[in-house]
């Protein structure tokens, strides 16, 4: 799975590098008790993007971070930052983000407000309730053998890429404003509202499709083959089923209520308007890479619709983060963090509508992250991976600082990390098949009718159905920890201007081939992104 900024180069770094050395220090260099110059003033820290993904096309785009430390009496913590990202995608997805944290605006309290423009036309879904929502792996693995095609051979369009299966067309506006103070010198409170626009809704195929061949295409019915040779095919499938994706058979299942989609009008947009308020527990020597100290927090979120959301619904989470120093001078640093995200209440006897709860919530000087499942929860397994009414994750890392010096009048410095991170549902939405087969005289002759053109094993194999009296052996596995393991290298200048290199792999990547959660969790990902997880 390509992730963002996938493609990044060591020439970026450079850049970076340039652009914060090109700044005349005004005053004579200080150094602290480390050994670290003191930095003062604004620095800047700017990015260039590039990526890649099969679905959303190349990703071009800049990043620019900028960092306030004033007189640099409180470095390496900063008294302002802002951070400012514009992507775009070649087949039409775009990214738009600014944010800003202010510790200085109004006295003794942390504003930080952050305005995005997300379009995703190939979003994440792999269904609810974690391996409860069967990954068919295979399937995701066909394709066309291109060296046998080149040499006369005809080429099947039964073995599509199958990625669009699993993914949504999804476009979100997001906007947040938290306010955080003190009660204590460590103790702080934390209010704040957070307002989304979703539009989700089914992929959009011509946009998917587009520029493939047309034996690559994801099934779209007979519209599928409108600009194809009839020699170029077989006789036989030239009316190719259209080929459903999981959320479409969700929606026509009732595992999703079209209210959870569409409003009044039909339209896909629904809108999220809540309010948080929380309390947070802060001893970290520092906060861009601590080393030692912790930083706990709790959280609830209240979202009723008389506060503008399309679906009532009300979460909380509890997150603690521990830093240990094993080795002095910031050189081995042992982290860990232990999280739970949760639901509570009921409106109507609904459960919390599902787009509320792929995502893992945050407060303060960043935004709510895609999770869980990749960067920022767990690293090496699918996006989204996990979604479910109650959740919880950890995180355990070694950081190793094996090079730190001086450049340009800059602290810089290289560090190894090794972690193991891990997540799993505690409890899973309602899967009860709740679709209209009124129209056919059973419900296997529905599935049948419905879905034609998969395999019976296969699609027995392939979802969950939770229907009694069913003609078809369902293959469900039970929800254990999905855990990852992995390797990161960092570079790291000023303490807050971060970019990581690491590598992630799920441990059901090692079972036997005819383990049932061999491969559940994917094969492993690469990501090159900014900071630390926490």
């Amino acid at each position: 799975m390509l992730m963002k900024r996938y493609l990044l180069t060591m020439a970026a770094l450079l850049l970076c590098v340039g652009a914060v050395a090109a700044k005349k220090e005004k005053k004579p260099v200080q150094y602290n008790e480390k050994g670290e110059i003191i930095k003062t003033g604004l620095n800047f820290g700017p990015l260039p993007a590039v990526a890649y993904d099969a679905d959303k096309g190349f990703q071009l785009g800049a990043i620019l971070q900028i960092y306030n430390y004033g007189d640099g009496s409180k470095y390496p913590n900063y008294f302002n930052r802002w951070y400012m990202e514009a992507s775009w995608f070649t087949k039409g997805s775009m990214l738009f983000q600014f944010q800003h944290d202010n510790k200085n605006l109004i006295p003794n309290v942390r504003w930080s407000t952050s305005v995005s423009y997300n379009i995703d036309k190939a979003f994440d879904f792999y269904g609810f309730n974690g391996y409860g929502a069967y990954y068919d792996f295979e399937r995701m693995g066909l394709s066309n053998d291109k060296k046998a095609i080149k040499n006369g051979a005809e080429p099947d369009p039964l073995l599509y890429r199958y990625n669009p299966f699993y993914r949504i067309n999804k476009t979100t506006l997001y906007a947040k404003s938290d306010f955080i103070g003190h009660i204590t010198e460590d103790l702080y409170w934390e209010v704040g509202y957070h307002f989304r626009w979703y539009n989700q809704d089914k992929i959009d195929r011509v946009s998917i499709n587009k520029k493939k061949n047309w034996y690559d295409t994801f099934p779209s019915g007979p519209d599928s083959f409108a600009n194809v040779k009839q020699e170029d095919m077989r006789t036989e499938l030239d009316d190719r089923a259209y080929m459903p994706t999981l959320f479409e058979q969700y929606m026509d299942w009732g595992i999703i209520k079209s209210g959870e989609v569409y409003n009044k009008n039909g339209k896909p947009h629904m809108f999220d308007s809540s309010i948080r308020l929380g309390l947070m527990y802060d001893t970290r020597d520092k906060e861009g890479a601590p080393t030692r100290g912790i930083w706990a927090e709790g959280h609830v979120i209240l979202a009723p619709k008389w506060l503008g959301s399309s679906n009532s619904y009300y979460r909380y989470g509890l997150t603690f983060r521990n830093y240990w120093p094993i080795v002095d001078n910031d050189v081995l640093t042992f982290a860990y963090r232990l999280s739970y995200e949760g639901t509570f209440g009921k409106v109507k006897g609904q459960q919390n509508p599902y787009y509320a709860l792929s995502y893992n919530t945050i407060m303060g000087n960043e935004s709510d992250k895609d999770g869980f499942g990749s960067y920022r929860t767990t690293r090496g397994i699918q996006r989204t991976r996990l979604v479910g009414l109650d959740m919880g994750l950890w995180t355990v890392e070694f950081r190793y600082k094996f090079v730190d010096f001086k450049l340009w009048k800059q602290n810089m410095a290289f560090s190894l990390t090794a972690f193991t991170d891990g997540s799993v549902v505690t409890r899973g939405l309602d899967m009860s098949f709740n679709g209209d087969a009124s129209a056919f005289p059973s419900y296997k002759a529905y599935m049948e009718g419905r879905y034609a053109e998969v395999p019976e094993a296969r699609q027995a194999k392939s979802y969950k159905l939770v229907n009694e009296g069913t003609p078809y052996e369902v293959h469900t596995l039970k929800e254990i920890p999905h855990a990852t393991f992995g390797l990161g290298l960092r570079f790291i200048m000023n303490t807050n201007f971060i970019v990581a290199f690491e590598y992630g792999m799920p441990v059901t990547r090692l079972l036997k081939k005819d383990n049932p959660y061999y491969k559940q969790d994917g094969n492993g990902a690469f990501y090159i992104n900014l900071g630390y997880l926490f």
